[in-house]
């Protein structure tokens, strides 16, 4: 039966790429729909297929997954390329954070991208987020649609990896992808000076062949991702700053919060975590602890 993987996703056919380099056109089999222990066939996945006398595919085995992702809805990506804007809109730390946690709980590697760094005059506020982010051990870059600076960086990091581009509505991501793919031409979409946020101008999740190797997947902007199904204890194993400290709490299970002895709050009072940081984790366990409350 031919194997490969399935590239793109649009109202219930799946486009899967053959080892040949053949793109077929393809439906899950009805096992799918109807029984709970089968899985639902997502971009990125190495899947089976078969194709009838007709000439259509048919999928009806998805091979195991390394990681999953729900949104984005897709499978087996090595990376998150995390879009934020410095302006147009301002800066938000919070989605950021957000999207950190998700992207760790899945053990991504993570690039954060800061793009129209050409519309800040004073680079102050870039400094500070590079120093947040860089000391907890991320690889931070900036770019600007206006000038090349930090384009050639961002490739260099795609270069043979399955990456996911993932932000809030508006930030840039197509356009990036532009930048780095301009034969693919994405569409793009301006922020709406009313609300501050951006068009959903990729709608659907599909993975783009990179020429120097690998693969990029433009997926549509959110603004929210919960955390049902998350515990309270793992949420601090997913800030990659509290790491160095949290093994030092004086009682195991610390959550960083009223417990004496916390090496995590010292290490906020002696700033080496941001106050902001800390707070971001305050506010995320509460809505960790207020959805197991809703729940039981």
């Amino acid at each position: 039966m031919p194997s490969g993987q399935i590239v793109r996703a649009l109202s219930g056919f799946y486009y899967v790429t053959l080892e040949s380099g053949e793109v077929v056109e393809c439906k899950a089999r009805g096992v799918f729909k109807f029984e709970k222990k089968k899985t639902k066939p997502l971009v990125g996945d190495y899947v089976e297929i078969e194709i009838d006398q007709a000439g259509k595919g048919w999928i009806y085995q998805v091979k195991k997954r390394t990681t999953e992702l729900i949104r984005p809805a897709i499978a087996n990506v090595d990376q998150a390329i995390i879009v934020c804007a410095l302006r147009e809109p301002d800066f938000q730390q919070m989605p950021l954070d957000r999207l950190l946690v998700h992207a760790e709980r899945e053990n991504l590697r993570i690039v954060i991208c800061l793009t129209k760094s050409d519309l800040v005059e004073d680079d102050t506020e870039i400094r500070e987020i590079r120093h947040t982010y860089e000391q907890a051990g991320y690889v931070v870059l900036e770019t600007s649609s206006k000038r090349p600076s930090g384009i050639d960086l961002v490739a260099k990091e795609l270069q043979g990896r399955i990456s996911v581009f993932a932000g809030q509505s508006g930030v840039g991501k197509s356009t990036l992808l532009n930048q780095i793919m301009p034969d693919q031409d994405l569409e793009t979409g301006e922020v709406s000076r009313k609300i501050g946020r951006g068009k959903h101008t990729t709608r659907t999740v599909e993975l783009i062949p990179l020429p120097d190797g690998g693969q990029v997947a433009d997926t549509p902007g959110f603004s929210q991702l919960s955390f049902d199904g998350m515990e309270p204890e793992e949420l601090s194993d997913l800030f990659a700053d509290f790491r160095p400290y949290q093994h030092d709490c004086r009682f195991r299970g610390c959550l960083h919060r009223k417990e004496p002895g916390c090496a995590v709050k010292e290490a906020v009072k002696d700033s080496k975590i941001t106050q902001t940081r800390y707070h971001h984790y305050l506010l995320f366990l509460e809505e960790i602890e207020q959805w197991q409350q809703r729940r039981y």
